[in-house]
């Protein structure tokens, strides 16, 4: 069973045919006990498409279910859904005990159900003995408990996160997302998660639903789609891919430059998108065989060398793991491709991976 679906969903902002359509015929499930991330640009109707699954929006076409329950007509206290918010949306003139008892308190448990049942919760995200301080006196990830003890608290049959992790800073996000997946797999919750962050949601999720003007453009596990994109869209968005443009030959062999790239299954002759991810590129000494290449541009960033290379096929971003010794301006490189990371998209066809890995 769905945790969560979705059938033929479409929402309209205004009541004319030609009012904007934010969500455009989705459908989709979150299976039960399982975390899927609606990812994509401003705009793209990721949040828009939460607010469907909470009841703060209503759609204009297309039926919600929870839990197997139609719930399209149903307003958001009658859904058993809770949403963590951005901004954490605490009470900053109560203590934190009194911010996770509130739910409680209002769906009518005594103060001391409310309060042994909060208490728990504080101690399941890691904030024991913190009851009383005042949400002021809380760092950022610390509020972030507080909000996701809150929702847990009412024990929801789908939990909703919009952007959590956006106001904190790169240490604390890569923290907390470790512990929200933790508590997901831990309690067995039913996830939806947004987020513009393509490495959180590779880091967090079962599933990922890539959305893009009201679509889904493509939806898998973190896996498939970033080692298998089906789209230019979603290759360019999925990590820092480059796209070249490439043709098939007769023989089914796809040229990039002097490059070879194969595919599993054969491609029609003509054009074809090539995506390239940084990684992908194997920097080696200048030879008659490779792409021919010289270094624009290196940075150090520690754990890598990043280079912009100058080619045949216009300018590469490329990172290395060899930060000893790095390559100088101007020096001469041959590149080749690893078995990962690179991509065929057919203007016609589909996208298919270079890795046998999916």
């Amino acid at each position: 069973m769905y945790g969560i679906e979705f059938r033929n969903v479409s929402k309209r902002y205004g009541k004319a045919p030609d009012a904007p359509l934010v969500v455009d015929n989705l459908s989709f499930g979150v299976p039960k006990g399982t975390l899927t991330t609606l990812l994509g640009p401003s705009g793209c109707g990721k949040t828009t498409t939460l607010r469907l699954i909470a009841g703060l929006e209503s759609p204009t076409h297309g039926r919600v279910f929870i839990d197997g329950v139609d719930v399209t007509a149903l307003g958001p206290a009658q859904r058993n859904v809770s949403l963590v918010f951005q901004s954490y949306a605490l009470f900053p003139h109560m203590k934190v005990i009194e911010n996770v008892c509130y739910g409680l308190r209002m769906s009518g448990q005594s103060v001391q159900q409310a309060r042994e049942k909060a208490a728990l919760m504080l101690e399941t995200v890691g904030l024991r003995g913190l009851d009383d301080r005042m949400p002021s006196e809380l760092s950022g990830g610390q509020q972030q408990r507080v909000a996701l003890a809150r929702a847990l608290a009412l024990e929801p049959a789908v939990l909703l996160f919009d952007e959590p992790l956006s106001n904190l800073d790169a240490r604390l996000r890569r923290s907390m997302r470790e512990e929200i997946r933790a508590l997901q797999q831990r309690l067995g919750l039913t996830v939806a998660y947004v987020t513009h962050d393509q490495s959180e949601a590779l880091a967090v999720s079962d599933q990922i639903i890539v959305m893009d003007q009201g679509v889904i453009a493509q939806s898998g596990t973190p896996r498939q789609l970033y080692e298998a994109p089906t789209s230019e869209f979603v290759a360019g968005f999925m990590g820092e891919a480059m796209l070249f443009d490439a043709v098939c030959d007769d023989d089914g062999r796809v040229r990039l430059g002097t490059l070879s790239v194969a595919t599993p299954q054969p491609l029609s002759p003509g054009p074809v998108k090539v995506a390239v991810r940084p990684e992908a590129w194997v920097i080696g000494p200048a030879a008659h065989t490779g792409l021919p290449a010289h270094v624009i541009k290196q940075t150090y960033v520690g754990p890598v060398m990043e280079y912009t290379l100058g080619s045949l096929l216009g300018e590469i971003f490329v990172v290395s793991a060899d930060v000893k010794q790095p390559l100088g301006c101007g020096a001469p490189v041959s590149l080749s491709l690893a078995d990962h990371g690179v991509s065929v998209v057919s203007q016609r066809v589909s996208v298919f991976n270079q890795s046998s890995s999916s």
